[in-house]
């Protein structure tokens, strides 16, 4: 049974071809120890961490967590945190912070190696508290109703920057807010661990910047919506690992049964996404939108940042936390072999790969190589059936990336001016970037099913394509007016 779903069967035998990219894949995630990545992918836990979040590190890092809880503007008992005054970072100047950096290296799990569930719990705080110094001031100008957000802090202190750089050195990921290892699927609880993740409702948040401690706020519902997404993440592990097993032996009926589980998984993630219209409010995300952002391309830090005592006394431009390092729509690009276009805006997408967690990085790119591999656009596309299949999945794909879209533009677009997301990308022409190529995939495979087959399918398939054509018209249109109004 699955740790997350009880009601939720294992996902099937997985691909061999994937060994060497997930050799845990197949294994029972409660007897793994925390020695391994948290992130480290079975087909139980999909892209979810391996065992529940550790909420409060160790003791040498009660400072840490000390801190961290007293930061934000609400904390967890209602009163007002040092946010709420904008104190946080006279508090750490002040010296409220020692520099536990050292102490790292002495997080070791049972079996003698370091601990990196410790590590990862360390780096959430720390990136907590660093992503709330630096743009405590930013947040200040927004809660005044000032225009712009003017400039951020310039220097990280070391007493933040060690433990930070060193954390995540160890965990191999970029040195700042990250959407897995910090501020969403590594920053949940349970209330009742008799109902564990099965109800979104005894869904807690671990740390949070403005109200995210109340688990009707907003900023809860936004990090704790998209756990409540990743959580069935393991049928689309699985899925895909069955898929290419499939069309590796040309099995027509293990394709159509891989698609089958795909499929099912799609529809409930996307019920589950659905959801961030009520669990997060459009009116009240630039708030907390405003700790979340990274340093690259932010007029908030022009110059990068200076990161006290590491990186040769240079500045360092990071990408901040973004949704878009969800592991779950790039496994499906790679597996169904989207093309995307060559362009600056496609960079940006591939550098985001860099800010996901070092096993669900392996397992994309070994699912993508393989994929081409063995040509599963290809297989699909020979035989009218499984073609269906494939368009299917290629429009919850579309679907997701177009709610995603309807997001940014009622949450962000329509309320501010910056040009550009958290994590540093053109705001309006970004998302639309990889929705027009998966517009445009859907396009070409079903004009190459000729007339005849395509008069077989069914016609809820016809009124998808009809669906999918009209909907990208109607983007470019709104990508070509909201450039021309923002001059973008």
């Amino acid at each position: 049974m699955s740790p997350y779903l009880s009601a939720e069967p294992l996902a099937p035998a997985v691909s061999t071809y994937l060994a060497n990219v997930a050799p845990y894949l197949e294994s029972d995630p409660a007897v793994l120890p925390d020695s391994l990545d948290p992130f480290t992918v079975t087909a139980a836990t999909g892209f979810m961490p391996l065992h529940p979040p550790l909420i409060q590190p160790p003791a040498a890092f009660d400072p840490v967590a000390s801190l961290v809880e007293n930061m934000p503007v609400q904390r967890l008992d209602g009163t007002p945190g040092l946010l709420a005054t904008y104190q946080l970072g006279r508090a750490i100047d002040d010296g409220a912070l020692p520099n536990l950096t050292l102490e790292i290296a002495k997080l070791t799990a049972p079996d003698g190696k370091l601990d990196l569930a410790k590590v990862t719990a360390i780096f959430r705080d720390y990136s907590f508290l660093s992503s709330a110094y630096l743009l405590e001031p930013c947040y200040e100008r927004w809660d005044k109703g000032l225009e712009g957000y003017g400039l951020g802090r310039q220097v990280l202190p070391a007493c933040l920057a060690g433990p930070l750089v060193k954390t995540a050195a160890i965990l191999e990921i970029p040195p700042f807010m990250a959407y897995a290892a910090a501020y969403s699927l590594y920053n949940y609880r349970v209330e009742d661990p008799a109902i564990g993740l099965d109800k979104y409702s005894n869904l807690r948040t671990i740390r949070a910047f403005q109200l995210g401690l109340d688990p009707l706020s907003s900023e809860a519902g936004f990090i704790l919506t998209h756990v409540d997404m990743v959580k069935h993440s393991a049928g689309l592990v699985g899925g895909s690992a069955q898929l290419l097993d499939a069309v590796r032996v040309e099995d027509k009926g293990n394709v159509l049964e891989a698609f089958a589980l795909l499929l099912d998984t799609m529809q409930v993630i996307e019920q589950s996404m659905e959801t961030m219209w009520s669990n997060s409010k459009p009116k009240d995300y630039l708030g907390y939108r405003t700790f979340i952002f990274g340093i690259t391309n932010q007029s908030m830090f022009p110059n990068g940042v200076i990161y006290e005592g590491e990186n040769g006394g240079k500045p360092m431009f990071v990408r901040g936390e973004s949704g878009a390092n969800d592991s779950m729509i790039p496994l499906l690009d790679g597996l169904l072999q989207v093309p995307m276009p060559a362009n600056p805006l496609t960079e940006t997408l591939k550098d985001f790969r860099s800010y996901r967690p070092k096993p669900h990085r392996e397992f994309l790119a070994g699912v993508r190589q393989q994929a081409d591999a063995i040509g599963v656009r290809e297989y699909c596309c020979k035989d009218v059936d499984v073609a269906v299949c494939y368009l299917k999945l290629l429009d919850h794909v579309r679907s997701f990336r177009w709610r995603h879209w309807m997001f940014a533009r009622e949450y962000i677009i329509k309320r501010s001016e910056h040009p550009t997301a958290t994590g540093g990308s053109p705001i309006i022409r970004w998302l639309p970037n990889q929705l027009f190529a998966v517009m445009d995939l859907m396009s070409a495979v079903w004009e190459g099913i000729n007339e005849a087959e395509r008069q077989k399918a069914d016609r809820s398939v016809t009124g998808m394509m009809a669906c999918a054509l009209d909907q990208r018209q109607k983007l470019q249109k709104e990508v070509t007016r909201w450039c021309q109004e923002r001059a973008q």
